[in-house]
């Protein structure tokens, strides 16, 4: 059966399809190379040829039907006019809707057959809605007709009225001759008047006054384009017709234009320059606002009003540009510039004067002046008296005072029952200590301060913070350098002093003498018939302490010392460092007011929130009252040693006062290291010290009180010729930065009790950077003073060794002139230096080339015998010349 052809199909229908239409497909053997080939389908899509129709233009769409569009109520008030059908021949009868047929020359859609239900539906409806949005536009454009042309005959009769009336004026002047001749403008009028427009042949219009004429003086109502942006808004494109419209020919509207006048012709175009002219070809006047605005200015020049003088008071900062103050005073900048013109000085508005000017200004204004400057924003901070509140009693702070090692700190160590000196380096005090100790229930701050030399500040730093000054001198030592200097600072602190004579345990012990020997320094104690309390202690033994501590009670309660503990906190900073873990942490001394933690405090430039109170003992306080002694954590920076602290009540007033006390430190330090801004005398001092050798130093600390006794230590090391320099001075370790420093500026580092980081060690290494580390400030001194010597140029010392008498001048081949000399005095030898003098006057300085004695070389020459010598580089010698011999010798110089 497969040899038959027995495939042939019953009679059943064939599966349903969809085609592509006008697609055609064909198969293609593709050729893959090595004999391989592949079959391709390839389809070839043709294009549908259109009827000779679709070619044609197409003619407007019909207006809408009653099926359609509107019901049969709106088409029965709007007949079908007659249309002329194209061949001459006569219209026929609109039949109804659903008999009419099909118009021969409207175009058959081609593309019905594809659509489904739902796009026909979709069709129908859009067409529906642009029918009625037809029949909308066509009432509303016959509308806009009627108004123009109602608008376009009220012209006409308003022109013809303005006519008559220029005729009947030209009429009645009896002086130009009267012609009797139409008017022109109503001839225009006449001329201008449109003619009837022809009837346009469009088939099946709603409109019925479209297929008339118009009626005469009447612009046809003219079927407009539909408005821009209907057809975007529907989704076509611009210039494309509408899906399922039919695009209908726009007959050519005719333009509706005024008639000109025989004035406007002959005027022509309006330019700027015929704009600002008037009709006789002036130029043109202000308008009446303007001439009304200047007549007012001069009515009121005439009245010559003045207004009433306003005084304000104007606060004066230390420097104003004139514009701000004349804003300031309500007065015009122009003003002020010819007072100052009137007054000798050429100035600008922008211009800076001083408060003193611009106070001479105000006043001659007529306003009051208010100067502030910017140190009123400490105004309210420091040294307010308390006006309330209550006053209690407060512990006395008590300053412990007087020469090295006459046992200060080990008297407080004595009283305190603490191991104090064993913690110092070489047993000296080098740093400020406050502590506080309790007697029969009353509490007495110590205050101890360091006896050496470099510690004068120190010493005034605690006679200032103090209410009584205890004055230990020793027995066996009497009065030293010290001693008299703790008085002064006592004296000048107005604070009442109490001797304490330490070490009476020693066999050498003399207090009588001591006695005496203060008097002499106006220091009259009881036993002398003085006001001064005097105490023989003995630190060691402990001796007599309760009585000195029983006369410091007796002097507190002579004084009556009383404070408001209710207050904002105020008090003096007495140490500061900058402390690894903590960081910086400041000692102070609350004199008024309570401090307590979280709290804003402004000391010196820098401040902070209060993190912690630590007292003397290392227990955290929860506050501290008046006369009390605790480290303050929390600060933005380490203050300096005697900078006042006080409690402020925000941020922004502690930043503002920091700032303006930074600020008011670098113009200090800029005048001071500035030769413009200095005096003349500055001027001239750094001109005189401009030769002098500097020795470079960075010194780091661990307080702010040893870097100032370090400092003003090398201060007094300085000469003439070389001083020491300290370029950075800091509390803290050794960091990267200050080796950094070292190497740009070339100096040394010195660290006083603290030590470099393994960064900065590494560093130095490798930089070549030398670091010292001291803890005795003797060690500190001695050595910079030894490294300071150095850069001293050495002492020239010469010494005399004899003269010689030229007899006679030998002319030698090879060498040159030689003189034969007898030595005269003393001796001479060879390589020493010679003077050449001739007539009592040095003629050259030099050195013996040779020296011989009968053709031998010598190395000496005494008096009497005759040798011959020649100069080095020289030969201007005569008989009877003296040559002097000399040896110079160079000494190494110290400080």
């Amino acid at each position: 059966m497969t040899d038959s052809n027995d495939d042939k199909t019953l009679g059943a229908k064939k599966t349903l399809t969809l085609k592509p239409s006008g697609i055609s497909q064909g198969t293609v053997r593709q050729d893959m190379g090595r004999g391989r080939t592949k079959a391709v389908v390839v389809e070839t899509r043709k294009r549908r040829p259109m009827r000779p129709e679709d070619d044609r233009p197409t003619t407007p769409a019909p207006a809408p039907r009653a099926a359609e569009s509107a019901p049969a109520a709106t088409q029965a008030q709007a007949p079908a006019p007659r249309i002329q059908q194209p061949g001459g021949q006569p219209p026929r009868p609109q039949q109804p809707a659903s008999q009419a047929p099909r118009q021969q020359d409207r175009p058959r859609p081609v593309v019905l057959n594809h659509l489904s239900p739902e796009e026909m539906d979709a069709r129908r409806r859009a067409l529906a809605l642009a029918q009625v949005r037809d029949a909308e536009d066509a009432v509303r454009r016959a509308e806009e007709e009627k108004r123009r042309a109602a608008e376009e005959a009220a012209r006409r009769e308003a022109e013809a009225a303005e006519a008559a009336r220029r005729a009947a004026e030209e009429a009645a002047r009896p002086s130009a001759p009267v012609e009797e001749a139409p008017a022109p403008e109503a001839v225009e009028v006449q001329a201008e008047a449109p003619r009837p427009a022809p009837a346009v042949r469009r088939p099946e219009t709603s409109a019925p006054t479209s297929a008339r004429p118009a009626p005469a003086g009447v612009a046809p109502v003219v079927r407009g384009r539909r408005p821009e942006g209907e057809e975007e808004e529907r989704g076509s494109p611009r210039g494309a017709p509408a899906r399922g419209r039919v695009v209908r020919p726009e007959p050519a509207k005719p333009v509706t234009t005024r008639p000109k006048t025989e004035e406007e012709r002959r005027r022509g175009k309006l330019t700027i320059t015929t704009a600002n002219v008037d009709d006789d070809g002036n130029a043109r006047g202000r308008s009446l606002s303007a001439m009304r605005r200047r007549q007012e200015k001069f009515r009121r020049s005439q009245m010559q009003e003045t207004r009433e003088k306003i005084s304000r008071e104007v606060i004066l900062p230390e420097t104003i540009t004139i514009q701000e103050l004349s804003q300031r005073m309500s007065e015009r900048a122009v003003d002020v510039i010819k007072f100052l013109m009137k007054e000798g000085q050429m100035m600008k508005p922008g211009d800076v004067i001083d408060a003193d000017l611009a106070e001479l200004i105000a006043g001659e204004f007529g306003h009051t002046v208010k100067r502030v400057s910017e140190s009123d924003v400490e105004l309210g901070i420091f040294n307010v008296t308390d006006e309330g509140g209550e006053q209690v009693s407060r512990p006395p702070v008590v300053t412990i005072m007087g020469h090295v090692d006459h046992g200060k700190t080990s008297l407080l160590d004595a009283i305190r029952h603490a191991n104090v000196v064993a913690g110092e380096a070489g047993g000296i005090t080098q740093h400020i200590g406050a502590y506080q100790v309790e007697q029969n229930g009353q509490k007495i701050t110590f205050i101890d301060t360091p006896g050496h030399a470099a510690f004068t500040a120190m010493r005034a730093r605690g006679a200032q913070a103090t209410d009584i000054a205890v004055l230990v001198v020793a027995a066996d030592d009497s009065v030293m350098p010290q001693t008299i200097e703790s008085i002064n600072h006592a004296k000048a602190a107005g604070v009442p002093i109490i001797v304490a004579i330490n070490k009476i345990d020693k066999p050498t012990a003399n207090a009588q003498k001591v006695r005496t020997e203060l008097l002499q320094h106006e220091v009259f104690v009881e036993s002398m018939g003085g006001e001064v309390l005097d105490v023989e202690v003995s630190a060691k033994n402990g001796t007599n302490l309760d009585k000195l501590l029983e006369a410091i009670l007796l002097q507190s309660e002579i004084l009556d010392l009383k404070a408001n503990p209710d207050r904002t906190a105020e008090g003096t900073v007495i140490e500061a460092q900058l402390d690894r873990g903590r960081g910086s942490v400041a000692t102070v001394l609350v004199q008024k007011g309570t401090l307590r933690p979280g709290q804003i405090i402004v000391a010196g430039d820098v401040w902070g929130r209060v993190r912690a109170l630590v007292d003397d003992k290392g227990n955290h306080v929860k506050e501290a009252g008046p006369a009390t002694p605790v480290e303050v954590l929390g600060l933005s920076g380490t203050p300096q040693a005697g900078d006042k602290f006080a409690v402020v009540e925000n941020e922004a007033r502690a930043r503002e006062i920091s700032e303006y006390r930074q600020r008011l430190a670098r113009d200090k330090a800029a005048a001071r290291h500035s030769g413009q801004r200095g005096s003349l005398e500055q001027m001239m001092s750094q001109l005189q010290t401009a030769g002098v050798k500097e020795f470079p130093l960075v010194v780091k600390g661990d307080v702010q009180g040893s870097i100032e006794a370090i400092a003003g230590a090398l201060d007094t090391l300085g000469t003439d010729e070389v001083r020491a320099r300290i370029v950075h001075s800091a509390a803290g370790g050794i960091t990267e930065s200050d080796i950094s420093l070292a190497e740009a500026s070339g100096a040394a580092i010195i660290g006083f009790n603290v030590r470099a980081n393994a960064q900065a060690r590494t560093l130095a290494e490798r930089q070549g950077i030398e670091i010292r580390y001291y803890n005795i400030i003797y060690d500190l001194v001695d050595d910079v003073k030894a490294a300071m010597s150095g850069l001293l140029s050495p002492e020239r010392r010469e010494t005399f060794l004899g003269n010689a008498e030229i007899l006679e001048v030998f002319n030698i081949t090879k060498v040159g002139k030689v003189a034969g000399c007898r030595v005269t005095e003393g001796k001479v030898e060879r390589g020493v230096g010679v003077r050449l003098i001739r007539d009592n006057v040095v003629i050259h300085e030099g050195k013996l080339k040779t020296l011989k004695r009968f053709k031998d070389e010598v190395s000496e020459v005494h008096s009497g015998q005759e040798c011959g010598m020649a100069f080095e580089n020289y030969e201007d010698i005569r008989a009877g010349d003296t040559i002097e011999c000399f040896r110079v010798e160079h000494i190494t110089r110290t400080l």
